[in-house]
């Protein structure tokens, strides 16, 4: 299937690794240049290497709101505009609520909602100009089935979601969608990091009988951008081999 996207411009972030990048190799299999970004400039040039010609390497640390406006706006020097906005974000520190800080919870929220405010802010405003433009926010399962060792990124994810709905309302008739990717249990470092590294145990878990496969879940995010899902806005989609058991 033609996905309409050859030619359009793309600002993936964190994609240096894991689900980040597996969106920017499925959005260059489509013929769109990608833009990148990632903190430690020896894997973001190594992941630039992997995925070829047409993606731009930027270093950058979206962990702020500072470094995801300069990402976005990094990406439209580099392909003169961006159609599409993929926010992506590493995940904060493991923790329930008697363990956690007060003071983490600031960075937390820096890292995964106020990211995702600057980024919109930076992209979406001339994507409504133009009357076309794609934003997919990688969020987490967590949004509707909190982790109860996770409570930073379930507090920080859930916001994100609030803000990508309303915006999503807001900007449906000029042509943006807006929504979000869901992911389960993908075979990511993150997930060999939260989960002590055994993956067969996870898979046990889930009614697919596996993790998922990162590649897969790229192909997702590359049928959000089509021109075939132009009818589809403010979803928050799981994509998780089942593993979430509730009905909506």
């Amino acid at each position: 299937m033609d996905l309409g996207l050859s030619g359009r411009r793309a600002a993936v972030a964190a994609a240096s690794g894991g689900l980040g990048f597996a969106a920017a190799q499925a959005l260059l299999d489509e013929g769109v240049r990608v833009a990148i970004c990632g903190r430690d400039r020896e894997r973001l040039d190594a992941a630039a290497g992997r995925l070829g010609a047409d993606v731009h390497p930027i270093v950058g640390d979206v962990g702020t709101p500072e470094g995801a406006t300069a990402f976005v706006e990094g990406a439209r020097d580099a392909l003169g505009g961006v159609d599409i906005l993929v926010t992506n974000a590493g995940g904060p520190p493991p923790g329930t609520f008697g363990s956690t800080p007060l003071e983490a919870y600031g960075r937390a929220l820096d890292l995964n909602l106020m990211s995702v405010v600057a980024m919109c802010k930076a992209a979406v405003p001339e994507m409504r100009e133009r009357g076309w433009g794609r934003v997919v926010a990688i969020t987490s399962i967590a949004v509707r089935q909190p982790n109860p060792s996770l409570i930073l990124s379930n507090t920080a994810r859930a916001g994100a979601t609030g803000f990508l709905k309303t915006l999503a309302l807001e900007v449906a008739g000029d042509g943006v969608t807006v929504n979000s990717l869901l992911p389960g249990s993908h075979a990511t470092d993150r997930l060999r990091e939260v989960r002590g590294g055994d993956l067969d145990e996870v898979a046990a878990g889930i009614p697919a009988g596996r993790v998922g496969d990162p590649a897969d879940f790229g192909a997702c995010v590359a049928f959000l951008c089509s021109e075939q899902a132009k009818f589809v806005t403010g979803s928050a989609i799981a994509v998780d081999g089942g593993e979430y058991g509730g009905l909506l």
